[in-house]
């Protein structure tokens, strides 16, 4: 290899060199940021359009349905999903992976625009279009408290102070607040007065919007003097509003004669404890291309910095995603280190020199670091799956290194002078550890194909692992041959012991001459053994991904729609001296009033509880049993309960989700109900629930048309006045030292809060007549939906459970067989989406690139050797590390998952190493004249060594990843079984299978090629 033979000649050249990628290595570790996970951004956007006071199904026809048909036609979209509720339409559309998502929400935009005017309602909201991004879920979340303030003084200060600090902090989007009281000004009319004096609503909101005005008239010249003419009439005081004059007949009243008006707070619709105590919630959210890490640092220092200003201030983490990240970034790296060093021993052990062990240990640092250069200029950061690419293969980056050593060494050992073996020993095995990292860089390829959210986040970890291996062959074919004809010393006792065949190396030999003696007794047994572990298979177990503990979950509620706030604070107590009793929580930040997460819904009937443990270490308990205590524990009436671990990329949600599809809600709730009923019994299901919660209670008023036209009254003026008297409407706003609060207009609460009350509302006519309601209208109790969901523009009910102890792919199977039993009429149909849905689309990729993978393999070897057989024989030890693959998972109780395939496809590579070197050896070999069966011993037993070295070193360099251990080991953990457990099974036996299929698939080439060229079989023989 003229590559190796310039290092040896250019020594301080190359030096040099492996300094600058040193250098540069550091440099461009140093820029590096660090995250969880990939920068992964899910191909979807979500459309919101708000139409207050208006039904679910109004909402569908009038806004979902025109917005779904118009998005439809956008490029790339691969699905439309909508949610109609009370006064919201929600349109989610999903695009195919890859879609640049700024020309997607620009294109969806245009779409939008053009029915907006036109065919959505006129007084409906405008759509407003949210492109999703990770960056909007909060990286922390802090409770907040102060000794000596109300919660209403404590939110002014929070918002006014403290929030502007935070976002001023580099890196940080947004802070976002929940649980404080909003100051506003109340006008409380009065029902007696306003009858009295004939007023209705629209005139005192008119009139006080009226007064609350700042005009500018323009410029009036005085000598050489410009002077600005403005109008000044903002409120400064709220005796200015009681003051206000309202015509009457032929006179005037007070706003005070016939309304109170007070400086009050809005009605309360959330609220937060932080470890029972009242409190603010603040949410941390960190900008797109922001280091987590980094941020939460900055903001920690703030933190810090506003506890010293604020004595009395308390702030509780309740959640910091940095913390996860670095204890998991500090455990890979761990991990990493750990199996170098163990790799390092083995390497000591077997060679006995130290000079070869440093040699060999100097190439994974410099590989290492070479990575890096690497991962910088492909925009690869540090990340949970980048680094466990990086463990992944420290143990293989020795291999090209051991291989190329041990050969200089032989020579040496063979009376070959420092830089005659050197060059001698890289040579020979040059083009061999060329192809053997070029078959495992190969199989990563096909990664590139792979779709969904698998290929999304697992490319990091493919481009890692290939480049450490382009770096590790680098490094072997320049520094190692470099480093050996330099210092690589072998002293007589060394030269004595080469000479002689050690006991291992005596008994493998033996071994083998009896094994290809008795070649299809080892045929038949790997047949046996490969059919009895593909038997093992389906009690396994199969699963998206694997969970991570973090350390945190969320606990929440829903109790029958329409409870009061009062009753949900109550329960919401409940749960969290619950959840207080169990010792390995720390601390716990409960929202009343708000479904939490990323989710915007405020409802009193609804609540959260975000809860952080204690550390990994610190707790007996798995975060997911933690969960199952509590749901056992948590025991309310009429209560429904969803308890959620904190998840990465694919996580959230609940892992089972069935939609049923149909037209008509009454057929999709009666067939939802009966999906229910049929797998609730089925084992290790938790927290089955269907979308058909309970109606929203409605006291709906239908306007009578005919008889309103004739008093000179629509819809739309007698529902404005319905709302201004029982929810108020924003008149102004009034100012004050800088800020801006409403000033709503309502009748007193005691006036409106019985239905009969609604009934005896005044309508004024346009001839200035008061006609109560009821004269006008029906009115009349009903419940009506209380979200109507499509997909793809048809109509759909939802049935999601969690899962507790047992597969996704065992419960989805026993689910669908129960389904499958249920008649369902004409029109609607069973699917299984969610975590599911995306587990069969990864696993179909995943197999795909697998297939791929072996393919590219085959290629890579037959041009290496120059022939379409021996490949052949290489291929053999795939299928003897599936037999290894899946005795390990089935032995460990591993699952198989996306992280076990991506392992399985690694896999791949690695293993036909070994048996290319091994095969390579046998042909050099029989090119020199040597009888075959006599070169597959000589071969094998030479290559005994560098085939344990570079097999103990992969297998002990994944050791500590196989474990598990440290933080978020587990979603590199299957990934280490299948390797660990693959690669121990198959090299055992490659060296004994290999020779064997070597000499079977070579008498049937001789065989062959006798007959085909008319040749006698010895003279076959010799064409290798």
């Amino acid at each position: 290899m003229k590559i190796s033979d310039f290092s040896i000649k250019r020594s301080v050249t190359t030096a040099m060199i492996i300094l600058m990628v040193l250098l540069i290595g550091s440099v461009a570790l140093s820029r590096l940021s660090l995250d969880l996970f990939p920068d992964i951004t899910f191909p979807g956007a979500a459309i919101i359009t708000n139409y207050e006071g208006v039904g679910s199904e109004e909402i569908e026809n009038l806004i979902s349905k025109q917005i779904e048909s118009s998005v439809a036609t956008v490029e790339g979209v691969k699905g439309v999903n909508s949610t109609s509720s009370r006064g919201t339409s929600t349109v989610v559309v999903e695009f195919n992976w890859g879609r640049d998502m700024d020309f997607a929400v620009q294109d969806l935009r245009e779409q939008v625009d053009l029915i907006s005017s036109s065919v959505l309602p006129e007084d409906a909201d405008s759509p407003m279009i949210f492109k999703f991004d990770p960056s909007m879920m909060p990286i922390m979340n802090y409770g907040v408290s102060a000794a000596g303030l109300k919660i209403d003084e404590l939110k002014d200060e929070v918002d006014d102070d403290l929030i502007p600090r935070l976002e001023r902090i580099s890196g940080v989007a947004q802070v976002n607040m929940q649980g404080g009281l909003t100051r506003e000004i109340v006008v409380s009319l009065k029902r007696d007065r306003l009858s009295h004096y004939n007023l209705d609503f629209e005139t005192i909101i008119n009139l006080i919007r009226g007064e609350n005005i700042n005009v500018s008239a323009g410029d009036v010249k005085q000598g050489d003097k410009e002077f600005l003419v403005r109008t000044v009439g903002k409120f400064s005081n709220l005796d200015e509003i009681r003051n206000i004059n309202i015509p009457v007949g032929d006179g005037q009243i007070k706003l005070s004669d016939v309304a109170e008006i007070k400086d009050d707070f809005a009605d309360l619709s959330t609220l937060s404890r932080t470890n029972g105590e009242r409190s603010l919630s603040l949410s941390i959210q960190k900008q797109t291309d922001s280091n987590t890490v980094e941020v939460a640092q900055l903001v920690r220092q703030e933190i810090d910095k506003i506890k010293a200003e604020y004595p009395n201030y308390s702030f509780s983490l309740a959640m910091d995603q940095s913390d996860f990240i670095e204890e998991s970034i500090a455990s890979v790296s761990q991990n990493a280190v750990v199996g170098g060093l163990l790799a390092v021993i083995i390497l000591f052990l077997f060679l006995r020199n130290i000079r070869s062990t440093i040699i060999i240990a100097t190439a994974m640092p410099i590989s290492i670091i070479g990575t890096f250069i690497l991962m910088y200029f492909a925009d690869v950061n540090l990340n949970v799956i980048s680094l466990g690419g990086l463990a992944l293969g420290v143990g293989m980056l020795v291999d090209n290194a051991v291989v190329v050593l041990e050969n200089i060494y032989r020579y040496r050992s063979l009376g070959e002078g420092k830089i005659e073996a050197a060059r001698e020993g890289s040579t020979e095995v040059g083009m061999a550890i060329v192809a053997s990292t070029i078959t495992t860089v190969v199989v990563f390829l096909p990664i590139v194909f792979v779709e969904g959210m698998a290929g999304q986040l697992f490319k990091d970890l493919a481009l890692t692992v290939a480049f450490s291996l382009i770096a590790s062959l680098v490094v072997a074919l320049t520094l190692i041959p470099m480093l050996a004809s330099k210092i690589l010393k072998v002293s007589q006792e060394e030269l004595d012991r080469s000479k002689k065949d050690g006991k291992i190396k005596s008994l493998y030999k033996r071994a083998l001459t009896k094994s290809l003696k008795h070649r299809w007794v080892f045929v038949v047994l790997i047949i046996v053994l490969l059919v009895s572990s593909l038997a093992l298979v389906p009690q396994i177990g199969f699963e998206f991904m694997p969970s991570t503990d973090q350390g945190a979950f969320s606990v929440s509620y829903e109790l029958p729609v329409g409870t009061s706030l009062d009753r949900s604070n109550e329960v919401s107590a409940e749960i969290e001296s619950v959840l207080m009793e169990f010792d390995e929580v720390e601390t716990i930040i409960a929202t009343v009033g708000s479904g939490g997460g990323m989710s915007s819904s405020t409802s009193s009937h609804l609540g959260n509880a975000s809860v952080q443990l204690v550390d990994q270490d610190q707790r007996d308990r798995s975060t997911t049993e933690i969960m199952e205590a509590v749901r056992s524990t948590i025991k309310i009436p009429d209560l429904d309960l969803s308890v959620e671990e904190q998840q990465g990329p694919g996580g959230g949600g609940s892992p089972v989700n069935v939609k049923l599809r149909g037209p008509d809600l009454d057929i999709l709730e009666q067939q939802s109900t009966k999906a229910v009923a049929a797998i609730e019994d089925i084992e290790g299901l938790r927290e089955i629930e269907d979308s058909f919660a309970e109606g929203q209670p409605e006291y709906q008023i239908n306007v009578n048309r005919s008889i309103a036209s004739r008093f000179g009254l629509n819809v739309s003026q007698i529902a404005n006045t319905v709302r201004s008297a029982i929810d108020g409407t924003t008149a102004t706003q009034y100012e004050i030292a800088g800020d801006e609060y409403d000033i709503r207009v309502r009748l007193e609460e005691d006036q409106i809060e019985k239905m009969s009350q609604v009934s005896e509302l005044n309508i004024q006519t346009s001839t200035g007549e008061m006609i109560p309601l009821s004269r006008l209208a029906d009115l009349k109790i009903t419940e009506g939906p209380v979200e109507i969901l499509r997909k793809d523009q048809e109509r759909y009910s939802e049935i999601t459970a969690d899962i507790h102890g047992v597969d996704l792919g065992t419960v989805m199977a026993q689910i669908q067989s129960r389904l499958a039993k249920i008649e369902l009429p004409d029109g609607y149909k069973f699917s299984y989406e969610g975590e599911f849905e995306d587990m069969q689309e990864s696993f179909s990729s995943l197999a795909m690139a697998f297939g791929l993978a072996i393919i590219l393999i085959y290629m890579v070897m037959a041009s290496q050797f120059e022939s379409l057989v021996h490949p052949f024989t290489i291929m053999f030890t795939i299928p003897l590390a599936l037999i290894g693959v899946v005795f390990g998972m089935y032995i460990t109780n591993s699952i198989v998952s996306v992280p076990s395939i991506l392992g399985l496809i690694t896999l791949a590579g690695i293993v036909v190493n070994s048996a290319i070197v091994m095969v390579d050896y046998i042909n050099q070999l029989r090119r020199k004249g040597t009888e075959k069966i006599e070169a597959i011993i000589t071969a094998g037993t030479v290559r005994l060594r560098p085939v344990m070295m570079t097999a103990l070193t992969t297998i002990l360099g994944l050791l500590p990843i196989a474990m598990g251990i440290g933080e978020g080991s587990e979603s590199t953990q299957p990934m280490g079984i299948v390797i660990v457990s693959g690669l121990t099974f198959a090299t055992f036996l490659t060296l004994f299978v290999i020779p064997i299929f070597y000499s079977l698939v070579t008498d049937l080439r001789t065989i062959v090629v006798a007959k085909v060229k008319g040749i006698t079989k010895e003279e076959a023989s010799k064409l290798i």
